[in-house]
């Protein structure tokens, strides 16, 4: 069987040690600052551009570095709740001491997305900000740190996908080389992390802005927001096919770690948590040419 194996790259970018204690930068930090930063920065240049908007940019440049702020707890706060109500409840349930301890891993995209709303939607609401605009810049700048993010993933050989005897498989390291049942010899796994990455990040990036800023996009409030929600769902939604579910779903009875079981087919987390976002998505497109009459 022909498959990759599983580049040799640390998780750490470097670490020291100052007075007894080693302090580490891992790729998975620097994909938050970096996309964090590349996002911020996409903002600004279509902040710069009074031509893409409707009635004009939706707030200055100093608002937008005040709402950063909201958006960093949004996304650590809702990306770590989600993933403890989403993902382990019973596990947290029993160990609350654990919620806390980020830098362990354990962050959900849709609790981070969850965040972001909520933090974005207090802040506007504070700051007499157009929401549907707002919505709309946060829309284009997301797709980079979702690219890095999941770059990171599999730098930390994390989030892997399930068996497959593919070419492009990926023999990763530690669990998921010990958990291919049935599987003689090197254990190849769909690279599920660059799926993501590519469709999620590079394809639905590009995609964005692209019809920013050649097709105008922004003059329709909500549209650009409702095709990155379904872009994503929808990319999220294929892609758990190929993703090995989390361990506390798959059973004996359950192989693939189905949570909604309909006959022999069924649905990851994952899916069930992309459906609102492609539904809702769709309904914001379908909203925002309607109010305005195209």
């Amino acid at each position: 069987m022909s498959y990759i194996p599983f580049p040799d790259i640390s998780p750490e970018v470097f670490s020291v040690e100052l007075f007894g204690v080693t302090l580490a930068l891992r790729w998975y930090a620097l994909a938050y600052i970096g996309g964090i930063l590349i996002g911020w920065r996409l903002v600004v240049g279509l902040l710069r551009a009074p031509r893409l908007w409707r009635d004009g940019p939706p707030m200055t440049e100093q608002q937008l570095e005040s709402l950063l702020t909201w958006i960093i707890l949004g996304v650590v706060l809702g990306g770590r709740l989600g993933f403890v109500l989403f993902y382990q409840p019973a596990y947290y349930l029993a160990n609350p001491s654990q919620i806390l301890r980020v830098w362990e891993g354990g962050m959900s995209f849709h609790g981070g997305f969850l965040g972001v709303v909520v933090a974005a939607w207090l802040y506007c609401r504070q700051q007499g900000i157009p929401m549907l605009p707002t919505a709309d810049a946060l829309a284009v700048a997301t797709p980079p740190g979702l690219f890095l993010g999941r770059l990171s993933n599999f730098i930390n050989a994390e989030l892997w996908g399930r068996p497959t005897t593919l070419p492009w498989g990926v023999a990763f390291p530690g669990e998921a080389a010990q958990t291919c049942e049935g599987v003689v010899g090197i254990c190849a796994r769909h690279p599920s992390q660059l799926y993501e990455a590519a469709l999620e990040g590079l394809l639905l990036g590009l995609l964005l802005l692209w019809l920013v800023w050649r097709r105008g996009w922004l003059k329709r409030p909500g549209q650009t927001a409702g095709l990155f929600f379904a872009g994503y769902g929808l990319a999220r939604f294929f892609v758990e096919f190929f993703r090995q579910a989390d361990a506390q779903y798959i059973g004996p009875d359950n192989p693939l770690g189905h949570v909604v079981q309909f006959g022999p087919a069924g649905l990851s987390m994952g899916q069930v948590l992309s459906l609102p976002m492609i539904f809702g998505g769709l309904a914001l497109i379908w909203l925002a040419r309607r109010r305005t009459g195209t």
